[in-house]
């Protein structure tokens, strides 16, 4: 049994391997009557693309999105929808290697482990090319919710943070590592090019934030808005850990610093609180308060690299091996589309849920 679906009502299904012929996604469950073309997905797509800059994988693919199904005269039918990206730049040759020994921090081992088989090329399926559709999936999600905006940033890459006393929304699509702060986005140059030569990798830290979020979204126990998100996010190859609000930092705070103070809304007509802190990362008992939900990823540094690491062949025999190709030195600065995609399918599938529940 292999599980390659996510959601409830909102659910899809990504199906392609990173040197196949194809990658794709069927979205199903998406309310009927919404407009949707290519057009409104591609920016999406764009943003996580290889091959723009020096300080990601030369992998040069345009990821074109196709729609296939689900749709006529331009809007959703309710029915499922079929996204496809062709791979047109697979250079397979350069895992002639790796066909031989296992590449350490990768999942060669424990694929071979548990199927018997590999697909060598690229990982097949562990790849991080396959989080591309659930980009073109996450572009479906976003006309579920057109009341929520999401926005996910590099807070931290190898280790150096952003200082949010200079944070700049509108810094982060004016450099290539969607940093709100263009001083550490200066240092991260010299950062990862140093790791790139090196043929070394570096690490990164995702936030992502979405506001306008309506409370009430979300269930008491096994389907809670923090638990999906979590196993969501989780669910990115090369994720190895996930925050909610203020996370693993709550553990250190005492009781009165890590509660959300309430206080009478001073906006006229309305009956629900204002917030004076958030701590929780706008989520209470796994249901939205209706604060921004608060989502920090992290990404492993990429395992992919030029510096030979002891490992062993498929027979057992003991070996060093490097990976050649082209990789990213820092997989996490691709990965802020890749994490507000999950936001929003996990969104929209919970504004679903929630309006079946409760109307």
């Amino acid at each position: 049994m292999s599980i390659n679906s996510f959601g409830h009502l909102l659910r899809f299904t990504t199906w392609g391997e990173s040197h196949g012929p194809a990658l794709g996604a069927v979205v199903d469950g998406c309310p009927p009557g919404l407009e949707i073309s290519e057009a409104l997905i591609q920016p999406f797509l764009d943003a996580r693309r290889p091959g723009q800059s020096k300080y990601t994988t030369q992998r040069n693919e345009p990821d074109e999105v196709r729609i296939l199904s689900g749709v006529f005269e331009g809007r959703t039918t309710g029915t499922p929808i079929s996204l496809m990206i062709e791979n047109t730049d697979q250079r397979s040759k350069d895992y002639s290697e790796v066909a031989k020994a296992y590449r350490p921090g990768h999942a060669d081992y424990a694929y071979d482990a548990k199927y018997g088989f590999r697909d060598y090329r690229g990982g097949g399926r562990s790849s991080a090319r396959e989080t591309a559709v659930r980009v073109a999936a996450g572009g479906v999600a976003r006309l579920v919710i057109p009341e929520v905006t999401i926005l996910a940033y590099l807070a931290e890459i190898g280790g150096d943070t952003i200082d949010r006393a200079v944070f700049d929304p509108g810094e982060i699509g004016n450099n290539p590592f969607f940093s709100p702060d263009a001083a550490a986005a200066k240092r991260w140059e010299a950062l990862v090019d140093g790791a790139r030569k090196a043929g070394s990798s570096l690490g990164a830290v995702v936030e992502c934030v979405a506001t306008a979020v309506p409370a009430g979204w979300g269930a008491p126990l096994y389907a809670k808005l923090d638990a999906d998100l979590a196993s969501a996010m989780m669910g990115i190859n090369a994720v190895k850990a996930v925050e909610i609000g203020d996370g693993f930092a709550a553990a250190r705070l005492s009781g009165e610093g890590n509660a959300d103070p309430m206080r009478p809304s001073s906006v006229p007509g309305e009956n629900g609180p204002e917030f004076t802190a958030n701590h929780a990362g706008g989520i209470a008992g796994g249901i939205s308060t209706g604060q921004p939900v608060v989502v920090r990823v992290a990404f492993k540094p990429t395992s992919s690299i030029l510096t030979p690491v002891e490992t062993i062949t498929r027979e057992g025999e003991a070996t060093e091996l490097f990976t050649k190709g082209r990789h990213d030195p820092c997989v996490g600065i691709r990965g802020a589309p890749v994490v507000e995609a999950m936001m929003a399918l996990v969104l929209a599938d919970h504004k679903l849920l929630h309006r079946g529940q409760c109307g």
